[in-house]
């Protein structure tokens, strides 16, 4: 018994997991900037699979590191305040 209730357990942490990637998903589309969601995609590798490091997205964007810090770290504060995550 205690097996089954395991796997059912496991299976519902699996489809909230699920819906909260959903969620992060649609907040990136709608509540950053074009650059904002770029550079987070590139960061976490949500894109290709591989994250980059800043430098990296610096040499791609044609901008400074320091710049796409600060773009990383107005795109996810965005996100938590949207996601309800941020401190109130």
């Amino acid at each position: 018994m205690d097996v089954l209730s395991s796997d059912e357990d496991s299976i519902i942490e699996i489809v909230e997991s699920k819906i909260q990637v959903k969620k992060l998903y649609s907040k990136i589309n709608t509540c950053l900037s074009e650059r904002e969601k770029n550079v987070v995609e590139m960061r976490y590798g949500l894109l290709e699979g591989k994250p980059k490091t800043q430098r990296e997205i610096a040499k791609i964007l044609g901008i400074s590191r320091s710049y796409v810090s600060r773009i990383e770290k107005r795109a996810l504060k965005k996100l938590n305040k949207e996601l309800g995550l941020g401190r109130r």
